[in-house]
């Protein structure tokens, strides 16, 4: 199947996939198992002849009783989707092709799947805290008027194809860096449709197979499916409480000789942290040192004026001749669907880039452009609306659970969106599949570091109303007491 390899057999992979799907109430456990398999296999994601997990190890990974996996997969067998050999196990059956999707290429169930699923499935009876998003500013409203009233006219006389951005944005994400302490002209910009493309456009230019990229350990779940695809090894540099550690970074560059370095110095996701002016400098020099070309993304960017003060970014601490690529966003800031993001760059790798921008659509939405253009000049107050209230839903957050699970741990975060919160004694993948079935979702640490270091760990984001923060404690409460009076089902590993 397009030369992809088929991991439908492991048990961590097809819970992954099932997600959400075990969180209704109705039907019975072993019903709605059932169903979703079931979905799975009519969308093609599970192919004709692939191997179901053993019960038992779906019934690890799902956190239920291996009873409840066997009477699925006899439900399954009674519908002539699944069958079983002797030897062989169970496995997709042929006739369950009919009627089924026709594409032949299935969604590769990476670290970001269980992030992203939620936004592709849409609202339901579950709070799903696997992203953290705000609505639009207020600010977005009058700024669409004066659009409209005063740029729409000259903007539709354009040819509207703008591969390096609109020259007006460009200009005002320059002074922008100005601002922050970094000197930029609108040539050493590049705009794209959101952070995750400017890495993706990065990622292109620089992986190649077998490649290694060093990160911060742990890190945002989209780099592992992104680097992954384009054959990159990663390379995980844990944390301490100025950011990326330096010695262990010198380690991993001698030893990996690696293509490029990825970081979030500004409120890095998940931990919250704020890298140091000093750690700046450092990471900048050993990079230069050692060839590194160095990819930070600071598009965490809210602000909260009363918390500590932001270094300038990491690219005005590097040595000359250093190739640092700095990415941007106003999607944190402002609103998420305003997919509007930037690399900053030298004058020829910024050329480069938009090369690479023009291959991938012709240039971002022109109005969106505009639109980030007017509100630019504006995104200090903006940032610093937004990381105030971050502030004190993050303080919600942390009396709430500080009440009802007082034996979670967490350091508190400089910034960001999100908690990054030890559960004692306890894999956290199973800890998320009770809480499903108590209609909250949660990402466990597995997705953030895949070398098990952080298997104990969830993201808590708290980027949400009181009243929606206060019923996901309660629900996550439940969850937990559950879990710690009756224990994981038989066979269900604790860490």
């Amino acid at each position: 199947m397009g030369g992809e390899v088929d991991r439908s057999g492991d048990a961590a992979v097809l819970a992954d996939l099932i997600g959400g799907r075990l969180a209704g109430r109705g039907g019975g456990l072993y019903r709605r198992l059932a169903d979703a398999i079931a979905a799975l296999i009519g969308s093609a994601e599970l192919p004709v002849g692939a191997r179901l997990p053993a019960e038992r190890r779906l019934a690890e990974a799902l956190a239920v009783s291996r009873s409840t996996v066997v009477a699925a997969y006899d439900e399954l067998r009674d519908r002539g989707l699944v069958e079983s050999r002797r030897g062989s196990g169970t496995t997709i059956a042929r006739a369950a092709s009919r009627g089924r999707s026709r594409a032949d290429k299935r969604m590769p169930a990476g670290y970001g799947e269980s992030l992203f699923h939620r936004i592709a499935v849409g609202p339901g009876e579950v709070i799903s805290l696997t992203y953290a998003v705000d609505p639009g500013m207020p600010e977005l409203t009058s700024e669409l008027v004066g659009l409209a009233t005063t740029d729409l006219p000259t903007l539709l006389d354009d040819v509207g194809y703008h591969p390096r951005g609109l020259r007006v944005l460009r200009e005002r994400i320059a002074e922008h860096f100005e601002e922050s302490g970094l000197p930029t002209s609108p040539d050493e910009i590049v705009v794209t449709t959101g952070a995750h493309q400017a890495i993706a456009l990065v990622t292109q230019m620089y992986l190649r197979t077998g490649a290694a990229v060093v990160i911060e350990q742990p890190s945002w779940p989209g780099c592992f499916d992104l680097f992954g695809a384009a054959g990159g090894r990663v390379v995980g540099v844990p944390l301490d409480d100025a950011g990326i550690r330096p010695d262990l970074l010198t380690a991993a560059f001698t030893e990996h000789q690696p293509a490029m370095l990825f970081v979030m110095p500004t409120f890095q996701n998940p931990t919250g942290r704020l890298m140091s002016a000093n750690r700046r400098r450092q990471v900048a020099e050993l990079a230069a040192k050692h060839g590194v070309v160095v990819v930070e993304d600071n598009a965490y960017s809210a602000w909260d004026p009363a918390g500590p003060a932001i270094p300038p970014p990491l690219a005005a601490y590097a040595p000359d001749g250093t190739e640092v690529l700095t990415i941007g966003s106003v999607s944190k800031a402002v609103w998420g669907g305003l997919r509007i993001g930037w690399i900053r760059a030298t004058r020829p790798l910024a050329e480069r880039i938009a090369r690479h921008k023009a291959l991938a659509d012709l240039g971002s939405p022109v109005i969106d452009q505009a639109l980030t253009a007017r509100l630019l000049p504006r995104l200090p107050e903006l940032t610093a609306a937004r990381g105030r209230v971050a502030t004190a839903r993050r303080k919600l957050m942390g009396q709430l659970l500080a009440e009802r699970l007082p034996a979670w741990e967490w350091s508190e975060p400089e910034g960001g969106s999100a908690l990054w919160i030890r559960l004692p004694d306890t894999d956290a993948r199973v800890f998320a599949q009770v809480a499903l079935r108590h209609r909250v979702e949660v990402v466990a640490g597995r997705a953030m570091d895949p070398t098990g270091t952080h298997d104990d760990h969830l993201r808590v984001p708290f980027a949400y109303p009181e009243p929606i923060l206060d019923d996901a404690v309660d629900r996550l409460a439940r969850a937990w007491q559950e879990l710690r009076r009756h224990g994981p089902p038989p066979d269900v590993p604790m860490v």
